[in-house]
């Protein structure tokens, strides 16, 4: 799973895990550090996970440590898109024990939520892996996270649907009600587009997918429809088209959904509403 990952830009996680601790350490740093602990003392740690799932954010959570103080060594023992058990041990660190304390709420943060979103995001996956069909996420997503959580959903081994308003077209129903209609909002939308944006549109009934089908998009999206209606819309695309399922989608439905034989489902719970995996720090006691 994890060989097709994409890579994280250093910048782009330097700037989300600087823009963190800053938020943590407020106006004065971390007083109970400093209280607590003598400046210079040295101390060794293990994050590991607390409950299986699979594994996201190791880049973040080691930045969180090497940004807090350049002094540490830190050695990865897992790597992202991993599955993982109980008392499996993610990193050892090794530096100034202020810091490391300091760092370490930011460093859990990111890898626990990350690592839920690929967790939710494979059990998705697993459910549905006897079909053709995949799991992707949308735009429902945490401010300011959403490239790390669409990572994390690669992570478990779903698609990314479109990062944001400027990479795709995708027509809903709001753009039909004022656009006048299926068909006049993908001609206006084929006119518009340049060769290298695809066009998806929304429908929701079976006679918009008839009336989409005649304009000919990249993609339909089929919007809160039973199983039912989802076998019927697929007979009758006839794979001429790219058909996702869309609306409620959760663990309890995406098998019935997948085996209606869609080509995508997309949901935006593994991002909004996934639980996190618990995963720990502890110190090493010599």
């Amino acid at each position: 799973m994890s060989a097709n990952l994409p890579v994280l830009p250093e910048l782009m996680v330097h700037e989300a895990v600087k823009a963190a601790l800053l938020e943590d350490w407020g106006r004065a740093g971390d007083l109970t550090s400093q209280a607590t602990i003598p400046a210079g003392t040295v101390a060794c740690a293990v994050v590991a996970a607390r409950k299986p799932g699979v594994l996201s954010g190791v880049a973040l959570a080691k930045a969180a440590f090497e940004l807090t103080d350049p002094g540490f060594t830190i050695e990865s023992l897992k790597t992202d898109g991993v599955r993982i058990q109980p008392g499996d041990v993610v990193m050892r660190i090794q530096g100034p024990a202020r810091a490391l304390l300091s760092a370490e709420r930011v460093a859990l943060n990111f890898l626990c939520h990350l690592s839920g979103v690929s967790t939710a995001t494979a059990r998705f996956a697993d459910l549905i892996s006897h079909t053709n069909a995949r799991i992707a996420c949308t735009r429902k997503t945490t401010p300011g996270l959403r490239s790390f959580e669409k990572y994390a959903v690669r992570c478990g081994g779903g698609s990314n649907h479109r990062y944001g308003l400027d990479d795709a077209i995708l027509i809903k129903d709001n753009h039909i009600a004022v656009a006048g209609g299926v068909a006049k909002a993908i001609e206006a939308a084929k006119a518009f587009a340049g060769h290298l944006v695809k066009i998806e549109v929304e429908v929701d009934t079976l006679d918009q997918l008839q009336e989409a089908l005649r304009s000919d998009p990249d993609v339909i999206m089929l919007d809160n429809m039973s199983p039912r209606f989802l076998r019927q819309a697929v007979g009758i695309a006839d794979g001429a088209v790219i058909l996702e399922a869309s609306g409620g989608i959760e663990a309890g439905t995406v098998k019935a959904v997948a085996e209606t034989g869609v080509d995508l489902i997309s949901s935006g719970w593994i991002t909004h509403s996934a639980p996190i995996l618990d995963l720990g720090l502890d110190i090493e006691i010599a």
